[in-house]
């Protein structure tokens, strides 16, 4: 069975930083691409960021392009979201998730194209 599992969560004053990390596991399982989405209450679930195999194959949401990174090891199957200058409407329950494979140059940005979900870290943004 495949686990997914968020950490790194909480509280954070607008314009600071947090940095959240996923972990996924599975004997046989080697996800082709790791995202982050968000989904804050009352709103639909909504794409953040995407690693591929490699470090050129990202993708970003236009909401957090130029504030957050992603990075991946491979080696570990785990990935970082790095969250700069955070707003407060980005307070959310964060989710990782993994997919088994991609098409084209990039991971997608769609919840449907990602097999296995963690079960979100609470990330809030208040002064």
């Amino acid at each position: 069975q495949v686990q997914v599992v968020e950490s790194g969560g909480g509280l954070v004053q607008p314009g600071g930083s947090l940095r959240l990390s996923c972990t996924t596991s599975g004997r046989t399982f080697s996800p082709a691409a790791m995202a982050w989405f968000r989904q804050a209450p009352g709103k639909e679930r909504e794409f953040v960021a995407a690693h591929g195999w490699s470090g050129g194959s990202t993708n970003y949401a236009d909401s957090v392009k130029g504030r957050f990174t992603i990075s991946r090891d491979n080696a570990k199957n785990t990935v970082d979201l790095q969250m700069n200058s955070l707003k407060p409407e980005e307070t959310a329950v964060y989710y990782c998730a993994a997919a088994r494979s991609y098409l084209g140059s990039r991971p997608g940005a769609r919840a449907t194209q990602y097999q296995y979900w963690g079960q979100g870290t609470q990330v809030t943004v208040s002064s």
